[in-house]
């Protein structure tokens, strides 16, 4: 059997940019402590979860996809021997900006960048006012662990992605998140586990959690946690993170479960792309 051992993060905002980038790091060290070869942190892992608003100021959260951020954790990845995935807020030029993940490689190399491709515009959710969407389509990437994709929160309602990576032949994909309560909690139980099965991979789903009233005060919403990790098979692997509290979870992946689960359930067998063409239709 073949094991990989991976690790989620879920962590409250404290207040500053370096205060939540130090939490990362020792959560990062304490991953790798415990055995942990691939690592994926909450969506805009450094910053506020700043959609809650539209300002401007927000802007200056954005940098480089080889910026100093992706810098320091990439020497931090190589020195630890854990690919990490790092959900940045990407600055292509001034006033080009993406809701990014850049993959990095246990020996510190990056392996290069998803952007998100679905952007929500809904109260407090006001990403469209941060982000372009994204214009790499469904990379995946090959690592220390396996083939790897990246999707991002939003994305998670559109099937589409799902497959996309799955004919890429990914075999563990990262969902980072900044996820509610309201219309999304039965859809939280429902996507991720139907993608995992339906696609024949893992799935591995960081969210943040708390509240962050030191930011927005009386806006702000209560992020539920509760990260997770799914089988090929669409089950749970251990137990859900906390609802209200920070957490490293770290669980581990029968990989050979990857090829069991395909070869029970035929689905890139039997599909009928032929028959498909209206789900591309604009």
């Amino acid at each position: 059997m073949t094991t990989v051992r991976t690790a989620l993060t879920q962590v409250t905002w404290p207040g500053t940019k370096d205060e939540m980038l130090d939490k990362h790091e020792v959560l990062a060290r304490e991953a790798a402590a415990q055995g942990a070869q691939v690592l994926c942190f909450q969506e805009l892992f450094y910053g506020p979860y700043f959609g809650i608003t539209q300002d401007s100021k927000y802007y200056r959260y954005a940098e480089a996809a080889d910026g100093p951020i992706v810098q320091r954790f990439a020497a931090l990845a190589e020195e630890l021997g854990v690919v990490t995935v790092l959900p940045i807020y990407e600055e292509q030029q001034a006033g080009v900006y993406y809701n990014s993940a850049v993959v990095v490689d246990a020996d510190g190399s990056v392996r290069g960048t998803y952007r998100k491709n679905h952007i929500p515009h809904v109260d407090r959710f006001w990403e469209k006012f941060y982000f372009r969407p994204g214009n790499l389509g469904w990379p995946v990437f090959e690592t220390a662990v396996g083939t790897i994709g990246v999707t991002i929160c939003y994305d998670r309602h559109f099937p589409e992605g799902w497959r996309a990576l799955g004919l890429a032949g990914a075999e563990i994909v990262f969902n980072p998140n900044a996820s509610k309560p309201g219309l999304s909690n039965r859809l939280w139980e429902l996507e991720q586990p139907t993608a995992a099965a339906a696609n024949g991979y893992y799935v591995c789903v960081p969210n943040r959690v708390g509240r962050e009233d030191n930011e927005y005060g009386d806006l702000a919403v209560d992020f539920y946690g509760t990260s997770f990790v799914v089988d090929p098979r669409g089950n749970y692997v251990g137990e859900r993170g906390s609802g209200t509290a920070e957490e490293l979870l770290v669980r581990d992946l029968d990989m050979d479960l990857v090829r069991t689960a395909r070869d029970e359930w035929q689905f890139y067998r039997d599909r009928r792309p032929d028959a498909y063409g209206t789900l591309v239709a604009p």
